[in-house]
């Protein structure tokens, strides 16, 4: 893997620090249509089609301004259900919805939806790149819930002893120890989901119209790892409460994703829609920024290099991580 750049806290000795928003290197850095009239690749007549996965405790609602952003650029867009109903459900439920879908997929998840992305494109030629928004990027026989207690951050709980997380209200659907839905309490909401980044009338809002996740969802092991095989982006938020932000930098990181790192909470899609659409746009037109001889242009190193310079107080910290070309030594 490439480093371009590896966020302070990571502990690494920095070749290339960027702290600036990130519209400025996004505009500074060309993509591979802006380079040659058009998108490159084997799919290079047609664009991809962008499938948005949601996770729990929100809704295929959540990607509404993401998904208007991506139509205006011509790109056809699926923001398909999750059942939440269980990980290898919602994987099969999933990649059938994959199935119906024609040429090239750049396939995108949040939250518990990065782990039902990562089962379900194993195996499915047309995913061309999958996009982690704040996502679980499980490896075989991993479960969510291990993840998220990897390292701290997560305010899920304040007990690990306890059976379920203390920031959840458990609700029984029937008798078995499975049949519960689990939901974030209304009051830990905006704190856990939202970073309180959100006005209160608005968190109440999407507190009460959050989707349950079934307790198995968090529970049942990673059986197929699309990304050992599939490039990834992955977008981590700075201040995520929910599955932490150490443990998205984890699983970004064992993923060899090219990495953009935002100050936003969890559920950034509601407070940086710019952000994730930027990025879903650059793993649509498959144009990482690499300083490795991948054809990266004169033009685009010296903008590199400018805004290496570039120290913007309080703006966006952008990481970016490449993988290494298959055929590179």
């Amino acid at each position: 893997m490439k480093r371009i750049a590896q966020h302070p806290r990571a502990g690494h000795i920095l070749p290339l620090a960027l702290a600036v928003p990130a519209t400025v290197l996004f505009a500074a850095m060309p993509t591979a249509a802006s380079e040659s009239g058009g998108p490159t690749g084997s799919h290079a007549s047609i664009k991809p089609t962008i499938a948005l996965v949601h996770g729990a405790w929100a809704d295929a609602s959540g990607w509404d301004e993401i998904s208007e952003r991506l139509q205006s650029q011509g790109y056809p867009v699926v923001a398909t259900a999750n059942p939440l109903r269980s990980l290898s459900g919602d994987a099969a439920y999933l990649s059938a919805r994959l199935k119906s879908i024609k040429g090239p997929i750049v396939l995108v998840g949040h939250s518990y939806g990065g782990a039902v992305i990562t089962n379900a494109a194993a195996g499915n030629p047309n995913v061309t790149s999958l996009v982690y928004v704040a996502g679980f990027a499980p490896d075989k026989g991993e479960t969510t819930l291990e993840l998220a207690a990897k390292y701290p951050g997560s305010r899920l709980t304040d007990d690990p002893e306890a059976p379920v997380p203390t920031a959840l209200d458990a609700v029984p659907l029937g008798d078995g120890p499975t049949d519960v839905d689990l939901y974030i309490k209304p009051d830990k909401f905006s704190d856990v989901f939202l970073s309180d980044r959100l006005d209160r009338s608005q968190a109440d809002v999407l507190a009460a119209a959050q989707r349950p996740a079934a307790v198995v969802t968090g529970s049942e092991p990673t059986e197929a790892v699309a990304w050992k095989t599939i490039p990834s982006w992955y977008l981590v938020p700075t201040d995520d409460r929910t599955i932490g932000t150490e443990n998205l930098r984890f699983m970004a990181e064992r993923a060899d994703s090219t990495t953009v790192e935002v100050d936003a909470p969890h559920a950034v899609m509601e407070t940086n829609p710019g952000d994730v659409t930027r990025l879903i746009l650059r793993a649509a037109e498959d144009s990482r920024p690499s300083l490795a001889g991948t054809g990266t242009s004169a033009p685009a190193l010296a903008a590199m290099a400018g805004a290496s310079a570039l120290a913007v107080a309080g703006g966006t910290t952008l990481v970016l991580r490449t993988r290494r070309p298959a055929h590179a030594s």
